[in-house]
């Protein structure tokens, strides 16, 4: 599959001769591909309020961006070039969410997730870049896509959306249903409908260094432990008592380097980093969740599915779930492994006891399902 996906190339090859390095024209990545959803429903989750989603239209001079939900007029508007975009169609679409998952060739905890633009004719969202990785999926139609590598990311002042003041492309191609472009960060690229198209975009994560940081720094927040208490038994009199010393900066220098993380902390920090579901995302419980015999022999019969909003990792002996992390039993390692990677198991036989009541507890949580009741 990862062949046909990548043109011909394994993941491997990709990885070592493209990935952050070169852009990757494909033809036919997906054969037959027009969408994972019809227009009418694309427009549907662009009128949902719980839907992220924006409205881009221009005029030669002029760009306009409006955020979600959509107004249906909004939607059949003529008169000038215009796209709407949904993010994280994954979430919301069952096909979006395997589409998704077929770039498991890059590690999930880089995966970001699945946007689908539906534009008219010179629709687009002007030229610009992005600082993360992208794979621009051909939908219905065909979009003309022009692409280069310039140092200078200069912005138009003032515009609602990022767009580059002196575009220059490199490369111009047009793509048709199931053709994909693979860009790496920073290559500046601009993408114009021709007649009425979609495409699908999967993006991955590239937190700034900053936002690394910041993040770091709560967690430690959250589980560092220093004992005792300012003193200065050798306190001096001060000229001017509003003044801060050079000896009470000293001394708190001191207590701040006690301040220590190590490889375990960091490996803890991530786990529940890259687990944090979304601002907007939010997980019901079943109304009416099966008796834990039952949801067992569901899971015996039909397997168990973990829901396209949650986010399960691991990485060495630990498991976190939705930005927590999750105590395993030795023996249900390597099947929670599985679970992890392929996000579904075709049965849960030979879990412990242990490893049962933490599928059920996710299950009650609306985190996962056994596959009969999602069918249900």
């Amino acid at each position: 599959m990862t062949n046909t996906l990548l043109g011909g190339l394994s993941g491997e090859e990709f990885l070592a001769e493209y990935w952050q390095k070169k852009p990757l024209l494909i033809r036919q990545a997906v054969p037959g591909f027009t969408g994972v959803l019809t227009k009418d429903e694309l427009f549907t989750l662009a009128r949902d309020e719980d839907v992220e989603s924006r409205y881009v239209c221009h005029d030669a001079t002029h760009w306009e961006v409006i955020h979600g939900p959509q107004k249906a007029a909004d939607l059949r508007r003529k008169k000038q070039p215009w796209t709407v975009l949904i993010q994280g169609l994954n979430l919301f679409c069952p096909d979006g969410d395997a589409l998704l998952h077929r770039f498991d060739f890059i590690p999930q905890a880089r995966l970001d997730d699945l946007m689908v633009s539906y534009a008219i004719d010179g629709g687009g969202v002007g030229p610009h870049f992005d600082n993360y990785d992208v794979f621009l999926l051909q939908g219905i139609g065909k979009r003309r896509w022009q692409i280069g590598n310039q140092e200078d990311r200069t912005l138009i002042e003032d515009a609602p959306l990022k767009i580059l003041q002196d575009f220059r492309p490199v490369h111009d191609w047009v793509l048709e249903p199931g053709d994909m472009l693979y860009l790496p960060p920073h290559w500046a690229h601009n993408g114009i409908a021709i007649g009425e198209c979609t495409t699908y975009s999967i993006g991955f994560r590239s937190p700034t260094v900053q936002e690394l940081g910041q993040q770091f720094l709560i967690h430690l927040q959250d589980t560092i432990q220093l004992d005792g208490i300012y003193a200065d038994p050798d306190l001096k009199y001060q000229a001017h008592s509003a003044e801060i010393s050079d000896q009470m900066i000293d001394r708190v220098a001191d207590m701040l380097t006690r301040i220590t993380w190590n490889r375990e902390d960091v490996r803890g920090f991530l786990g529940t980093y890259l687990t944090e579901p979304k601002a907007h995302v939010f997980f019901d419980s079943p109304d009416e969740p099966l008796e834990h015999e039952e949801f067992v022999a569901a899971c015996i019969a039909d397997g168990f599915r973990l829901d396209a909003r949650s986010l399960l990792l691991f990485s060495a002996d630990q498991f976190f779930m939705n930005a927590e992390p999750v105590p395993v039993h030795p023996e249900d390692k390597a099947i929670l492994e599985r679970l992890a990677d392929h996000r579904e198991l075709d049965s849960v036989a030979g879990l412990s006891e242990e490893g049962l009541a933490l599928l059920y507890d996710w299950y009650c949580c609306g985190f996962a399902y056994a596959s009969r009741t999602l069918m249900d």
